[in-house]
């Protein structure tokens, strides 16, 4: 058997590769990273992610980071992640949509959940405030595409709709009304019926608690307007 670790920390994109795994029904185990500490920038967790981040997947003897690029790898090895691609150009779109989380959708989720780490505590809101108005843009497409279909690619689950969710769930309650968004509120409540993601959520939940624990659960402010 594979020997497969997962290195997270409660509420990041880590989640998204803990939901890939669960779904996948692999045996695997978790190992919080605590940011609050450092362990990120030591020297031992960089030899796993050398960028000193989460998501880290070690797989049987070796390591590898960056979500997308772990879903790539899951879906070659044990299939079921995205539908299979008929030629060349039909998997690059695919790496296009996952991209489209990370690189367009992930970094204006940070800077509504955490827009005082990108600016300091003055320049906040208004940091927060550009990511909301740019974010209404691409949440406005992913809810017209959800308009008329359970999930990203019709009616078969793929693991975008696992990042789609953590995308989602990380601007809730954070500043972002994403009740204005009927169609992809739908899918984040239809994810969190799937066993595989409540197992995921309970992973995640399960890390917070040891974390609080010690004192070391990063809590982001609300912000006063």
């Amino acid at each position: 058997m594979t020997n497969i670790v997962l290195y997270m920390s409660p509420g990041s994109c880590a989640k998204v590769t803990s939901i890939v795994l669960e779904e996948l029904g692999l045996d695997f185990k978790t190992e919080v990273v605590r940011f609050m500490r450092g362990e990120h920038k030591s020297p031992a967790f960089k030899q796993k992610n050398p960028t000193g981040k989460v998501p880290a997947l070690i797989y049987g003897d070796q390591a590898l980071s960056e979500n997308v690029a772990i879903i790539s790898f899951l879906n070659q090895v044990h299939g079921q992640l995205l539908p299979k691609a008929k030629d060349a150009m039909e998997h690059a779109k695919q790496l296009a949509d996952l991209c489209f989380c990370s690189s367009t959708l992930h970094p204006l989720v940070t800077r509504i959940r955490m827009p005082s780490f990108f600016a300091g505590e003055d320049n906040a809101i208004a940091v927060q405030d550009i990511a909301v108005g740019a974010m209404d843009e691409f949440f406005g497409l992913i809810d017209k595409r959800l308009d008329e279909q359970q999930w990203w690619y019709g009616d078969e689950w793929s693991a975008m709709d696992a990042y789609l969710y953590w995308c989602f769930w990380r601007v809730q309650g954070a500043g972002y009304h994403v009740e204005k968004f009927p169609n992809y509120c739908n899918h984040a409540r239809r994810m969190e019926q799937r066993p595989a993601v409540k197992r995921a959520i309970a992973r995640d939940n399960e890390a917070s608690k040891i974390l609080e624990s010690e004192g070391l659960l990063f809590k982001p402010k609300n912000l006063s307007r």
